[in-house]
């Protein structure tokens, strides 16, 4: 199956619910006019299609390799890659100051969601790398950013982040990685770094000509905790003063994990100043680590939440397309018996149906979230604080929808989706991973209850839910069940900030994230609904969406209304039984 790029949705999606013709209206991204909008779209499309997506299923089969301490891909990748950096797509939405586009983050994020649709492993290079610019340029010296921006900008170095440790896991504030200040000789100001680190996407490649890792360490003397981390550039290659690459630091992949899914992506174990000869450079304060690693991570959590768009649209493709070229038994009731084509079955039909509404419904989630950060950049009120809500939102459902439709995809091909040479089993396995990296989805659904529940005393939900229930409530029968869900999840919202015990929130946050999440989303499809009547709505998304919006409206909202009793039944069950009890 051959992917398509689903370029006049994300077009849609880009105007109804990031709104970037109004963001347009500012100087600040004048530039992103509809010919401009609809030529990155285009472009991207155009370019993951024809060279990315072939890459796909190589990738998984061979995927990446360690030999000797490098890591090579197979045939076919490295001229990929320096496609994407000749086309400069990752410079979209970088500053313009140091080589970028300057165009507003919604619509970097369609350049991702194209490309990861196309081949997810493959997108996590240029993904971390956004995130290690996103760090940079809010928390990097003038110096560091004049050196290492207009490099990872235009993709010639590839970016990391370092966080996860052997020990610690999801425990940032356990990590033991050291980092010793160097106060004389030809490195003096600098640090020494030494540790271990797990899990690092991309961590080693030849792809790029230098790799940009952002590490977590600990100085001598730290305060105990994630309050005593601090934040390291540790280049795989040093610069020199005069800008020439200095020989390679003191630091190696000495391992690959072998994974589920995504075997293209080189997920790393790191080992740093094993002849303590690793020198790296201090980012921002001493002991504001984790503030710093928060904002390429805040980046990453909605690019991951896109991940689930992305391998979403790629499952629905493999299975629409199966599902209309495979013949088997008549359609029940039929008067004649010749056997049609499944599409025509009533539950291959649910499946289908519901595989899309997720995956529009996911897709107007994202961009409602890219559009509130892009706000946020402008200083509009409100939007970065509505943002930072909606990041929870996005990273776990997000990508709890892109397993539920790429388990779908695979049910759509029966037995089939069970045989690898189908493609269908991949994009299940692919996914699997997204739930969990970046901040599992129970630690977003704890951000939630716990810090964004919090924002404005509780305003920012209670806002955000009030414009969902107004705008439901004059859609009259449509919008009857959204307007309740949002209503619901402002008087839960109310019981957990006032009433509730930290473990009676936390015993009901992933059910109440998905609640929120469907909220937004179904509201999002229901702009896109009524937007989809207007002029210059392409014909087919015309047809489409209403029937899309309804489908989510009426099955998946009344779904997602059902695990209020969920959310507010507190955690006294929950440690009934005892920890033998429970796992014997």
């Amino acid at each position: 199956m051959d992917f398509t790029p689903p370029t006049a949705e994300q077009v849609f999606a880009l105007s109804v619910s990031a709104g970037i013709g109004e963001l347009a209206a500012h100087p600040r991204f004048a530039a992103a006019g509809p010919d401009i909008v609809a030529a990155v779209v285009q472009g991207i499309g155009d370019f993951a299609q024809g060279v990315w997506a072939p890459l796909n299923r190589i990738g998984d089969t061979e995927g990446a390799r360690l030999e000797q301490g490098a890591v090579r891909h197979p045939a076919g990748y490295a001229e990929a890659y320096h496609g994407f950096v000749a086309a400069g797509w990752g410079a979209v939405s970088a500053p313009g100051e140091f080589g970028g586009q300057g165009l507003p983050f919604s619509l970097a994020c369609c350049v991702l969601e194209t490309l990861g649709a196309a081949n997810l492993a493959f997108s996590l290079l240029p993904m971390l790398t956004l995130g290690a610019i996103e760090a940079l340029a809010h928390h990097g010296s003038p110096a560091q950013q004049a050196l290492y921006l207009p490099r990872l900008i235009s993709g010639e170095w590839s970016g990391t982040m370092n966080l996860t440790e052997p020990q610690a896991g999801s425990d940032v504030g356990a990590l033991r990685t050291t980092a010793t200040p160097i106060t004389s000789g030809a490195h003096a100001g600098k640090y020494r770094i030494r540790g271990t680190k797990i899990f690092i996407t991309w961590g080693e490649h030849e792809l790029a000509d230098n790799i940009v890792h952002l590490v977590l360490a600990r100085l001598p003397g730290a305060p105990v905790g994630s309050r005593g981390i601090s934040l390291f550039i540790v280049p795989k290659y040093p610069v020199n003063p005069d800008g020439t690459p200095a020989p390679r630091n003191d630091l190696a992949a000495v391992g690959l994990e072998h994974k589920l899914g995504i075997h293209a992506s080189p997920t790393c174990v790191m080992s740093y100043g094993d002849n303590d000869a690793c020198i790296g450079e201090l980012v921002g304060a001493e002991n504001a680590g984790l503030r710093a690693m928060f904002t390429m991570m805040n980046s990453a959590r909605i690019n991951v939440g896109s991940q689930g768009v992305q391998v979403a649209e790629a499952a629905w493709q493999r299975a629409a397309a199966y599902a209309r070229e495979r013949v088997q038994s008549p359609r029940a009731g039929a008067p004649g018996k010749a056997p049609v084509a499944i599409v025509e079955h009533p539950d291959v039909r649910r499946m289908l149906l519901r595989m899309r509404a997720l995956t529009e419904g996911a897709r107007a989630l994202l961009y409602y979230t890219a559009g509130q950060v892009d706000r946020g950049t402008l200083g509009q009120a409100g939007a970065q604080a509505r943002a930072d809500l909606l990041v929870p939102l996005i990273k776990a459902w997000g990508t709890d929808t892109g397993c539920e439709v790429a388990s779908l995809g695979v049910q759509v091909h029966g037995g089939m989706g069970f045989i690898e040479e189908t493609g269908a089993a991949q994009h299940y396995r692919d996914i699997r991973i997204a739930p969990i990296y970046e901040g599992t989805n129970g630690i977003q659904a704890a951000d939630l209850v716990t810090r964004k529940l919090g924002l404005d005393d509780g305003g920012v939900l209670a806002a955000l839910m009030a414009d969902i229930a107004r705008d439901a409530g004059a859609a009259g029968a449509d919008g009857a069940a959204l307007a309740g869900l949002a209503r619901d999840c402002a008087d839960i919202g109310a019981w957990m900030l006032r009433q509730a015990s930290l473990d009676d929130r936390l015993a009901g946050s992933v059910p109440f994230l998905t609640m929120c999440a469907v909220a937004v989303a179904g509201w999002q499809l229901l702009r896109q609904a009524q937007a989809a009547g207007t002029d210059g709505t392409p014909p087919a998304i015309a047809r489409s969406k209403p029937v899309v919006a309804r489908y989510f409206l009426g099955h998946v909202v009344p779904e997602a209304a059902g695990l209020r009793a969920a959310a507010t039944a507190g955690a006294a069950l929950l440690y009934e039984l005892d920890a033998e009890g429970l796992c014997r």
